[in-house]
């Protein structure tokens, strides 16, 4: 029994090591990757501006996409009279337009701007392009060139790198970072994201054009490009936050990145393995040494520290594996218990139990390596749980429902499940309630609610300041999700939309939650009469918006 468990041992530390070298764990260590970018937060950036085309472009300048390319042509002189120091345009002009004196305008203004990088997704198989006529013709337009604006993707869709060539022609950040940096020589490049959606400086179409902007553009390397959603040219990345990219904010990023020298590194694949071999190592020591326990809280320590140090090494440069290596750990960890375990057991019969108990334990360590913020969320929330006999089910159904409401009214599932973890902490203000006034079964005096209503300021006031995503959410709902639509709510006394829409969200739900269950003060009431209250306060408590997405949420349930 013994030697079976040790070669199952060594089987299943082979099994994970083999893992390194293949795609697969390849999901995990990007999630890892994108949980780093969002730990290290916005990073400075200077030397980049996006001009955007957006909506208001498109109100103020009263026309449609695409647009006359004599717009563009005088957006270029725009950007050379605001002494750009390089133009990037991420608007494709591969074909001719119907009109020849279009083109022409387009292709003067670049000619005087003098090597502006035309942006293409259509390449031959020799590297050429048809970018205004080809590339002679752009090299006698002041030496313009094209590049390609594509991005390889992971697996999921996400665009974490950019490569230095697509079928022979170089990339927009490869040939930008080539003319003002070290020449880029890795095939491809992790991108080295400055912040979430909107960090790098952005203005708009319509303000350049009108010359309502020019001092900031000095100097710096300016991306036109699409920014309005209509046009779809948004991105999945490793960004922090969770809104998408617009392409030239992606291309303004992967472009810092090129010039300077692409600073993300990761570490060689011989040292990847020795990485994940050598932590693999701690928990086997640590319980053939220490003991199980012992061994356990070293190898849980271990992981912690090599964690800590992976996002040390990241903000300096080095790209750590972390999921290989943590896995390696946890499965070594397993096998070193179960080793443990059965020659325990071979020559005790007696410590079966103890080593039942002892496997659980181990299970709930190893669990704990990999839980995220919502642990902390969970864990306030059980607090307030305690403290009040009847929120425990609420929290966990009103949770439920902002997440699907949330969902009905359209928003990406991102933002939907950070609406659904935050929400549980929506009345945690009320640890501070006293317990005569929270369970008192009748009705409360005047001076009663004015304690019971200052459990939104206290629970604000808790989870003020933090950095975390879902912990800022759930501040805006604790701090929004009594107040009313018609102004007549605390604490605060907002109105319609200077109510977060979190805050409505949750409103409405923990609402209609208390009234189709029973509590200290009153009954249960029938899905059916807790509709009809939703809808005849719909305008005056309830965002009439939100109120009718939950009431659909609920009749598509029935």
């Amino acid at each position: 029994m013994i030697r079976l468990a040790r070669a199952a041992g060594a089987l299943v530390a082979l099994v994970v090591l083999v893992a390194a070298l293949t795609p697969a764990l390849e999901r995990a260590e990007l999630a890892t990757l994108d949980a780093r970018f969002e730990l290290r937060g916005t990073q400075p950036v200077a030397g980049l501006a996006v001009v955007a085309i957006d909506e208001r472009s498109f109100s103020e300048l009263e026309t449609r996409w695409p647009f006359p390319r004599t717009l563009h042509a005088q957006l270029i002189d725009r950007l050379r009279e605001a002494g750009a120091r390089q133009i990037v345009y991420d608007v494709q002009f591969t074909e001719p337009s119907e009109d020849p004196d279009e083109d022409l305008a387009l292709y003067e203004a670049v000619g005087r701007a003098g090597r502006v990088v035309l942006a293409t997704g259509e390449v031959d198989d020799h590297g050429r392009t048809r970018v205004l006529g080809g590339d002679e013709n752009l090299a006698q337009a002041g030496g313009a060139r094209a590049a390609a604006s594509t991005f390889p993707t992971d697996p999921g869709g996400a665009i974490r790198r950019y490569a230095r060539q697509d079928t022979g022609l170089a990339t927009i950040p490869a040939l930008v970072g080539a003319r003002f940096g070290p020449t880029p020589t890795a095939e491809r490049a992790l991108i080295d994201f400055r912040g979430p959606a909107g960090t790098i400086p952005t203005y708009s179409f319509a303000d350049v054009l009108e010359r309502r902007v020019s001092e900031p553009l000095r100097g710096r390397i300016v991306v036109v490009g699409a920014t309005a959603p209509s046009l779809q040219d948004v991105h999945p990345t490793s960004a922090p936050g969770d809104r998408l990219m617009p392409g030239a904010e992606l291309q303004a990023n992967a472009i810092w990145t090129a010039l300077e020298g692409n600073p993300l590194r990761p570490v060689a694949g011989w040292l990847a393995f020795l990485i994940a071999v050598l932590l693999a190592g701690v928990p086997a020591a640590g319980v053939r040494l220490l003991g199980p326990v012992r061994g356990s809280a070293l190898a849980a320590a271990g992981a912690a520290l090599f964690a800590v140090g992976a996002q040390l090494a990241f903000g300096a440069g080095l790209v750590l594996p972390v999921a290989v290596p943590l896995v390696a750990l946890a499965c070594t960890l397993a096998t070193a218990l179960l080793v443990r375990a059965v020659a325990e057991r071979s020559e005790r019969a007696a410590v079966s139990r103890h080593r039942d108990e002892l496997e659980a334990a181990v299970h709930a360590r190893t669990k704990d390596l990999v839980e995220t913020q919502l642990e902390v969320v969970l864990r306030l929330a059980r607090a307030a749980e305690l403290h009040d006999d009847d929120t425990g089910e609420h929290i966990d159904r009103m949770s439920r429902m902002c997440g699907e409401v949330a969902l009905e009214l359209g928003l990406p599932p991102t933002r939907a499940d950070t609406i659904r973890y935050a929400a549980v902490l929506h009345d945690i203000g009320k640890i501070g309630v006293p317990d005569e006034i929270l369970r008192k079964p009748g009705g409360l005096t005047i001076e009663e609610m004015a304690v019971m209503r200052r459990h939104v300021v206290e629970g604000s006031l808790l989870l003020e300041g933090s950095p975390s995503p879902v912990l800022k959410v759930a501040e805006l709902i604790v701090d929004t999700h009594h107040e009313r639509w018609d102004g007549t709510g605390y604490p605060n006394g907002l109105k319609g939309e200077e109510i977060a829409l979190e805050g409505r969200i949750a409103a409405v739900c923990d609402v209609f939650d208390a009234l189709t269950h029973e509590r200290p003060y009153k009954q249960a009431w029938t899905v059916e009469h807790a509709c009809q209250e939703i809808e005849r306060l719909r305008g005056s408590h309830f965002d009439p918006a939100v109120a009718d997405a939950l009431l659909r949420v609920v009749r598509r349930r029935r």
